[in-house]
């Protein structure tokens, strides 16, 4: 089936090989595994970092991996400072126009105050740190939650979603060696990844099932009292937690992708001519992600965390007239789509990266083999199972099989929830255990014409 990693090969030991259609894999550099979301600029990818697990030592940091030959990437040093050390969660971003990597201190979840922006510009193999003082310092915090962040396409703010409570704050880094907060607000009781338009004036800002769209140009033009208005917002039923999107020009019209990481929701392609009245044009499932596939879902997963065949970040090939788009799909690997005619979106390749069964608690920076690793249910996707049994698409005593667990993990799958970067005719990638991808198009069947 589409998207499965079956539990019969799991239970046998076939899910520690990989399973792939027109990608191969080219070179790989397994560290100590990655955090939720890498970061990739010029010939360099940073490792997203995991929270501290140990008490003898403080958390792994970002580690800098050069990948000028993808089939010897190379480890080239780690960014330390307390920010990273936290663990950087969905928050370590580049803006590929000024050359700047930033990422927050999250920890457990949703972080105050930590936020470290750095040069990569010169040798992204050296990121030079830019604010030593606020931000970075732990007795010079700004007044920020965080879980979530990105750059506005100027890049000159940093943006941070603090997820619990709904809090989304503005940082100037007009001035990199001296961030402060411009703007902080509520946007709902959750919210977490963004996108925003290409003219900085728009964010579509994800909640739990939904996003809600905000008016940002008085914080872009630097207002001296700006405020940020709700425009419009859409939610779905078929999603459980709505991740982050990418808006993007297709004919001239504006159109957005967003992407669910929980309750098979998959990826919905939108309408943005109207913000005030979304309208949706079509949605990316793979065949486990239908509701009459519910029973197999919840097998399948049953023992290896709480997340399961679900879609977390993606991106696109280009920002105008996209043909592809790849997305990181938890333990359904990494997922490529045609996406040329968004009436008729096809997949044309995926990589779903080998288990690692006899690591578990073994891989430092890898959240699924640590944190990861203490529930072994896939709660994130649980509603969408429980909707798929009382509907009548599936006979619910069929979603526990012999791999169900309550407690501990089995590692038959990895967690794969970076976005991947289109690299010419390759996808550089982190997946949590198997730590830094880099994966070559095969058959012709990228790029496309």
């Amino acid at each position: 089936m589409q998207g499965q990693v079956p539990l019969a090969d799991r239970r046998s030991g076939r899910s520690q090989q990989p399973y792939s259609c027109n990608l191969g894999l080219v070179g790989q550099l397994q560290g100590q595994g990655a955090g939720i979301v890498s970061a990739a600029y010029g010939n360099c990818v940073y490792v997203g970092s995991n929270i501290p697990t140990r008490l003898d030592r403080p958390g792994p940091g970002v580690q800098v991996v050069d990948v000028s030959d993808p089939a010897r990437p190379r480890h080239t040093g780690t960014l330390i400072e307390p920010p990273m050390q936290a663990g950087t969660w969905e928050s370590l971003k580049v803006d590929p126009g000024r050359g700047l990597l930033a990422g927050t201190g999250v920890g457990l979840l949703t972080g105050i105050g930590g936020f470290s922006i750095y040069d990569v510009s010169q040798d992204c193999t050296r990121p030079r740190l830019l604010n030593p003082g606020t931000g970075t310092q732990l007795s010079l915090p700004l007044p920020i939650t965080t879980h979530e962040g990105g750059f506005s396409p100027d890049g000159r703010t940093y943006w941070a979603a603090g997820t619990a409570g709904g809090q989304l704050s503005a940082i100037d880094v007009s001035n990199p060696a001296e961030p402060r907060v411009v703007w902080t607000g509520l946007t709902g009781v959750s919210n977490h990844g963004f996108g925003i338009t290409p003219d900085g004036n728009r964010m579509y800002i994800s909640t739990l099932a939904g996003i809600t769209v905000l008016d940002i140009s008085a914080v872009q033009r630097r207002a001296l009292f700006p405020v940020v208005p709700h425009v419009g917002r859409r939610l779905w039923s078929d999603g459980q937690l709505t991740q982050h999107t990418i808006p993007v020009t297709v004919d001239g019209a504006p159109v957005i992708f967003t992407v669910d990481e929980g309750g098979s929701g998959g990826v919905k392609v939108i309408d943005s001519s109207d913000d005030a009245n979304l309208r949706l044009i079509n949605t990316i499932k793979l065949e486990v992600n239908l509701p009459q596939n519910m029973d197999v879902w919840a097998q399948d997963n049953g023992g290896n965390g709480a997340f399961g065949y679900d879609a977390h970040y993606c991106s696109v090939d280009r920002p105008v007239d996209p043909t592809a788009l790849a997305c990181g799909w938890i333990q359904s690997g990494i997922r490529v789509f045609d996406v040329r005619d968004l009436q008729d979106i096809k997949e044309i390749a995926y990589f779903v990266p080998p288990g690692q069964p006899d690591k578990a608690g073994r891989l430092e920076n890898s959240t699924h083999a640590t944190l990861g690793s203490i529930v072994g249910l896939p709660l994130i996707g649980s509603i969408a199972v429980a909707r798929a049994a009382l509907e009548g698409d599936i006979n619910g005593a069929d979603a526990v099989g012999p791999g169900t667990r309550p407690i501990g993990i089995d590692m038959s799958s990895d967690w794969c929830m970076s976005p991947p970067e289109f690299r010419g005719d390759q996808l550089w990638v982190t997946c949590m255990d198997n730590g830094f991808l880099a994966l070559q198009f095969q058959n012709g069947v990228y790029p496309l014409t």
